[in-house]
């Protein structure tokens, strides 16, 4: 018995499906590239087991603690820490019942191909999760979690992970990272630049995290140069901790390009925490631009992951922190919000901007049109709310006529559930095979180079891309 149908997500049509079939088969044991991700770095520096399957699957894993809540259950109940530590759930088992009592809800979503494929592969159960199953389930987990081949760094090695991104604020030690590469452990686990905390004046603490950076640096940032030197010292270090990349959650894409004398009038505004929201917007536009320029300068890829509406939720915010409070996707302009900075580095064929986004209406209209123009511009995969075969069908079909498969960055999971990794990339390998299978079949593209397309999508354009 299986959950997972071998030809799952291939066209229904025995020809289309025959081509795709084949494309997948010749891609589907490439090492997985994770260039963009929230695991957790300290998994790997210490390789303990991981706690329980509760912890595993429910507790940090965005898609499925949304949707039950959203049915009645509550944060609490399913062990999600409160930020003033008030009590919540403790008892494992108990919260893997309320989520198998309730796997009906993800019926016909990417989270149960996920799931279900972490459960079959990676545990070997092939029984449906219900109500009547839990136990079944909980307890074959939590006896695998206790086995030296389900450790982290085991695992890592199992999924055929070639290298795995992690995403580290611009003030953190990286002690993890330090830990893992003195390990002698061979595994390839890089962080990522994100510099938010000390970009946007709206983060919490940005005053205090401005004063922290100066003394980390030694620079003086309550000065704009100071601020702007303590910014390449701290790339240098994470570039130094194996960094590619860094990442920037913005809520909208505007960037700025403003006269010195502005800028510095804006800068002493942000760092005493007394600028307006007008203001706060035009500074986080302006960083990003200054961003883009030290990409040019140290080689970092430069991710925008813009027009997500943060912690929708006040209630959840205040109860939980931030990052639980329901990230609600928004309309975002590229096309007069980027320009500043296209005007400014745009046309440099060394630097890679990584666009993303959650309004689906850009893809043609904008982004595509964007990045098939513009040398510094990529164009990142379907991210979040998007990453499914729906999403990525459609991010193909909005965009391949217009900037191509080769100005696109290949897949990336961004995800903290570390067993959905393989189901993820798995997901998008078989989307992407049938989506070139169609092409094939209605003679718009030859089957040898649909055969060399799957293997970029899958392989090289992340791996380029993000300079792994």
């Amino acid at each position: 018995m299986t959950m997972l149908p071998p030809d799952r997500l291939f066209p229904a049509e025995a020809g289309q499906r025959s081509i795709a079939r084949a494309l997948y088969e010749s891609v589907k044991n490439l090492p997985i590239i994770s260039p963009h991700g929230h695991c957790d770095p300290q998994w790997f520096a210490e390789n303990e087991r991981f706690p329980n399957p509760a912890e595993l699957f429910i507790v940090p894993d965005h898609y499925v603690f949304r949707m039950l809540v959203s049915q009645g259950l509550s944060l609490a109940d399913l062990g999600v820490p409160r930020a003033d530590g008030g009590v919540v759930e403790s008892d494992p088992r108990k919260i893997w019942h309320r989520f198998a009592a309730n796997t009906h809800l993800f019926r016909g979503t990417p989270s149960a191909m996920w799931l279900n494929h972490a459960f079959e592969t990676v545990f070997g159960i092939t029984v449906p999760l219900t109500a009547e199953t839990a136990d079944l389930y909980y307890d074959q987990i939590e006896a695998q979690l206790a086995q030296d081949e389900f450790r982290p760094r085991a695992l890592f090695d199992r999924f055929n992970i070639e290298a795995l991104a992690t995403t580290d604020g611009a003030l953190d030690d990286l002690k993890w990272h330090k830990m893992i590469r003195d390990s002698g452990w061979s595994g390839r686990i890089v962080t990522t630049y994100r510099p938010d905390a000390i970009i946007d004046p709206d983060f919490r603490g940005f005053v205090q995290n401005i004063i922290a950076l100066g003394e980390i640096t030694g620079e003086d940032t309550a000065t704009w140069v100071g601020y702007l030197a303590a910014h390449r010292k701290r790339r240098a270090y994470f570039i130094a901790n194996g960094a590619t990349a860094t990442d920037h959650g913005h809520p909208s894409a505007r960037t700025e390009d403003l006269p010195r004398t502005e800028v510095e009038a804006l800068f002493h505004k942000a760092r005493n925490g007394i600028c307006n929201a007008q203001e706060a917007d035009a500074f986080r536009g302006q960083m990003l631009t200054e961003m883009a320029r030290m990409s040019l300068e140290d080689g970092l890829t430069m991710q925008i992951h813009p027009g997500s509406r943060r912690n929708h939720s006040a209630t959840v915010l205040a109860q939980h922190g931030t990052d639980k409070g329901f990230d609600i996707p928004g309309r975002t302009d590229y096309v007069a919000d980027l320009k500043p900075l296209l005007d400014a580095v745009g046309m440099e064929p060394n630097l890679n901007i990584i666009l993303f986004t959650l309004d689906e209406t850009s893809y043609g209209r904008e982004l595509a049109p964007l990045a098939g123009a513009y040398p510094a511009l990529k164009l990142g995969p379907p991210w979040w709310f998007f990453d499914s075969f729906e999403g990525i069908k459609r991010f193909r079909e909005a965009t391949t006529e217009t900037c191509g498969f080769y100005n696109t960055a290949g897949f990336n999971d961004d995800t903290r559930a570390f067993c959905s990794i393989p189901a993820r990339h798995d997901v998008a390998r078989r989307t992407d095979c049938a989506y070139l299978a169609e092409l094939v079949s209605t003679g718009r593209l030859r089957e040898v180079e649909a055969f060399e397309v799957a293997h970029d999508l899958t392989y090289r354009l992340a791996k380029e891309a993000y300079r792994l």
